[in-house]
C-alpha cells in the first residue's frame, strides 16, 4: 500500500488528465512546503481583514487625542508588510522547486505517450499554470475570499442593513458565475488547440496561414477580454448602488463616529473590489481545467527528488 504523500501515487493522479487530481497529486507530493506558504498567506489575509478596524480605531484615538492608542496602529502595518514580505520569499523558493520537478516529468509523460515535439514543448509551458495556480492564484483567491465573506460579515456586524446588501450582491454573483465559466472555458479550449500546434506551424506553413491562425488567436483573446470587461461593469453598478445605500445610511444615522463611517466605507471598498476580482478568478480557473485535459505531467521521477 502506497504512502499518501508517495510521489508515485501522485503520478497516478495526474496521469488522469484531470485539473483537480493534478492540483491534489501536487498537494500530496509537497504537503510541507505548501502548508509553510498557505499558513503565511492565511496570517496575510488575517492581518488584511483586521486592518479596517485598526484604522478606524485610530481614527477616534487621534480626534480623541489619544496618540499613544493612535500610533500602534503603525505596528499592524508594519507586522502585515512583513508578513507579506515573507511569505514572497517562501513561494518563490517553494514553486521554482515544484516547476523544475514538473518540467522533467512532463517530457518523460509527454514522450511515453509519443507527442510530437512541439506538442510536448507546448504542454511544458502549460504546466506551468498549475504552479502558478498555488503560487499567484491560490493568495488571490484566498484574499478574495476573506475579502468577500469576511468583509460582509464584518459589516452584518457594525452597518447590518449595508451588510445585508452585500450578501445580496454576492448571491447574485455566485448565480452568475457559473454560465460565465462554461463559456470561458470553451474559448480556452479552442485557443489552446491553436498553441499547442504553434510550433509545427510556424516551422511548416506558408505566411497566409500564419496570418489567419495569429489572426484567430487574437479574436479569441479579445472574446476573453471582452466578457472579463462586461462582467467588471456589472460589478460596477453593482459596486455603485451599494456605495449609494452605504453613504445613504450612514448620513441618516445619529451619532456616527469617523472612525465608524472609515471602517463601513473601507470594508464596503475591500469587498466590491473582491467582487471586481472575481471574473478574472473564475476565467482562471476555466483556463485550468481545460489545461487538466492536455497536460499528463507523471512524476514518478519526483522519487528521485532532493527531500531537502
Amino acid at each position: 500500500m502506497k504512502h499518501p504523500h508517495d510521489p508515485a501515487a501522485a503520478a497516478g493522479s495526474i496521469g488522469q488528465q484531470n485539473a483537480a487530481a493534478t492540483l491534489k497529486a501536487i498537494l500530496r507530493t509537497y504537503p510541507w512546503q505548501l502548508t509553510g506558504t498557505f499558513s503565511l498567506v492565511a496570517l496575510e489575509n488575517a492581518l488584511l481583514l483586521a486592518y479596517p478596524l485598526f484604522a478606524g480605531f485610530a481614527v477616534d484615538a487621534i480626534i480623541r487625542g489619544n496618540i499613544g492608542h493612535a500610533i500602534s496602529y503603525a505596528g499592524v502595518v508594519l507586522l502585515f508588510w512583513l508578513v507579506g514580505a515573507a511569505r514572497r520569499a517562501v513561494d518563490t523558493r517553494t514553486f521554482t522547486r515544484i516547476y523544475a520537478d514538473l518540467a522533467v516529468n512532463v517530457v518523460q509523460a509527454q514522450r511515453r505517450l509519443g507527442q510530437a515535439t512541439s506538442t510536448s514543448a507546448a504542454r511544458v509551458v502549460l504546466a506551468r499554470e498549475f504552479v502558478d495556480f498555488f503560487e499567484k492564484h491560490v493568495p488571490i483567491i484566498a484574499t478574495a475570499l476573506v475579502s468577500m465573506f469576511g468583509a460582509a460579515a464584518m459589516l452584518l456586524a457594525i452597518e447590518p442593513l449595508v451588510g445585508a446588501a452585500s450578501l445580496v450582491a454576492l448571491l447574485g454573483a455566485l448565480l452568475l458565475l457559473p454560465s460565465f465559466a462554461r463559456r470561458n472555458e470553451q474559448l480556452h479550449g479552442r485557443l489552446n488547440n491553436r498553441l499547442e500546434h504553434e510550433i509545427r506551424l510556424v516551422d511548416r506553413v506558408s505566411p497566409s496561414v500564419l496570418r489567419r491562425h495569429y489572426t484567430t488567436l487574437s479574436r479569441l483573446r479579445i472574446l476573453l477580454s471582452d466578457r472579463e470587461a462586461g462582467a467588471f461593469v456589472v460589478v460596477g453598478a453593482a459596486a455603485a448602488v451599494l456605495f449609494a445605500l452605504t453613504i445613504g445610511r450612514l448620513a441618516n444615522s445619529d451619532g456616527v463616529t469617523p472612525g465608524h463611517v472609515y471602517a463601513v466605507m473601507t470594508y464596503l471598498w475591500t469587498f466590491v473590489g473582491s467582487l471586481d476580482d472575481a471574473p478574472s478568478m473564475v476565467d482562471q480557473l476555466a483556463r485550468l481545467k481545460d489545461i487538466g485535459r492536455r497536460v499528463s505531467p507523471g512524476m514518478e521521477d519526483a522519487e528521485r527528488k532532493d527531500p531537502a
